[in-house]
């Protein structure tokens, strides 16, 4: 993989969920993903194999991580440990968060390459 610069208002948006969206970058063995979660937008709880580190940039959300919940404003964070069941919800202004995933989500890639392809 070569070095690639961007800009992050040119990464298509992924729909998420209702109100969510993310834009994800891709490394070879990491990726980033800032995700924007609108007024009261809600991430169902879930769990995924990759480690997660979370950065909120922007608003508030509450962040709930095996069964704990916890206001982030910004400069707040998380560390999720692979295979932890977490959920989001954004704030009443909504929130901005910078994801950091390793190893890379391949289902992210995939959903993001088709949707690149259509646009």
């Amino acid at each position: 993989m070569e070095a690639a610069f961007f800009r992050l208002d040119e990464i298509a948006e992924l729909p998420m969920a209702p109100g969510v969206t993310g834009r994800p970058i891709f490394g070879r063995g990491a990726m980033v993903n800032v995700a924007t979660l609108g007024p009261r937008a809600i991430v169902s709880d879930h769990s995924h194999p990759h480690e997660q580190i979370g950065l909120v940039l922007e608003g508030t959300m509450e962040l709930t991580v095996d069964g704990v919940s916890q206001e982030l404003g910004p400069m707040d964070g998380v560390v999720i440990p692979g295979g932890v069941v977490h959920s989001a919800r954004g704030g009443p202004d909504g929130a901005v968060m910078l994801d950091v995933f390793q190893p890379v989500r391949e289902d992210y890639r995939e959903r993001w390459t088709e949707l690149s392809s259509t646009r």
